[in-house]
């Protein structure tokens, strides 16, 4: 079957560049992925009673010291990077001027960063959302995963107004393991109560990346003439002559961007800001080279 975001001849483009952890990650991640752990297991599950034989560098040895009993930490095998891709959904993604809508770009670069996480042996997931979460696709991998991946990207529909927050403070909490978030989005929202979603997410040890998709439109406000305007979100239609407000309206869009650029980086999230004229394998090989060569 062929997948309309799954575009082979962009892929040969990215499909060599790793997506690498720069963070700490649980596990061993195929050898591409730093951990802090020691042994094949990483996540503790429970405790059983100890038995001759067993490694003595797992004795919970405070638990002997209040019970003077042996008790051993059994962990859960975690091999794999968790990556779960952030897909916006809302109304004003469906923006497009002479490229793709953001939206479209926002698919295709979900549907190529979901395949090198696959095609690496990591385990990827996928949320849309607009002002709440829609389809969740757990984390996973192999080709049947991947293809579940591609199909929810396909039917995925343009949804309501925006609301980011409350989503990421939701995904935030329904994530427990930490791991890799990609989230992809025009971030068309307050910014300190994006910021803050985002850090929740840093406060669970997850590392971040974000990609603010803008419309060359919204980036240089190019329009001559009086021109109407309609919101994608409400409807509500308003005239403007785009020369008298274009100095101020840049100024705007900066310090928007800026605002996202300064919180990321305090954060320590990887925040890219992306002109939908750019092709997305062109974006995504320069970020994956930028990353493996500072990372």
């Amino acid at each position: 079957m062929k997948y309309r975001y799954l575009d082979p001849k962009a892929l040969t483009r990215v499909m060599n560049l790793p997506l690498l952890a720069r963070g700490v990650v649980e596990g061993f991640i195929s050898g591409l992925h730093r951990s802090p752990f020691h042994g094949s297991s990483v996540e503790f599950s429970e405790y059983r009673k100890y038995v001759a034989g067993d490694d003595l560098k797992h004795v919970d040895w405070k638990a002997y010291g209040k019970t003077e009993k042996l008790y051993v930490k059994l962990y859960e095998e975690e091999t794999n990077l968790r990556g779960t891709i952030l897909l916006d959904t809302s109304a004003s993604m469906g923006y497009e001027s002479s490229g793709p809508r953001k939206a479209d770009y926002g698919a295709f670069l979900a549907a190529a960063l979901g395949y090198l996480m696959v095609r690496q042996q990591d385990t990827v997931g996928l949320a849309t959302f607009d002002h709440r979460i829609g389809t969740v696709l757990p984390p996973g991998n192999g080709a049947g995963h991947l293809r579940d991946l591609l199909t929810i990207l396909e039917k995925a529909e343009i949804g309501e107004t925006t609301g980011i927050s409350k989503p990421l403070h939701d995904l935030a909490e329904m994530l427990k393991r930490r791991g890799l978030i990609v989230l992809i989005s025009d971030l068309f929202d307050d910014p300190g109560e994006i910021m803050k979603g985002l850090l929740h997410f840093r406060h669970k040890k997850h590392e971040v990346i974000v990609f603010h998709l803008l419309d060359p439109d919204e980036i240089h406000f190019p329009f001559r003439g009086l021109t109407t305007f309609k919101d994608l979100e409400t409807g509500q239609r308003m005239e403007v002559l785009p020369e008298a407000i274009r100095e101020d309206y840049r100024k705007v869009m900066k310090e928007f961007t800026d605002t996202f650029r300064r919180g990321c980086a305090e954060a320590r999230i990887d925040y890219v800001l992306a002109d939908t004229s750019v092709p997305y394998e062109v974006l995504l090989a320069a970020f994956l080279t930028k990353r493996q060569r500072i990372g």
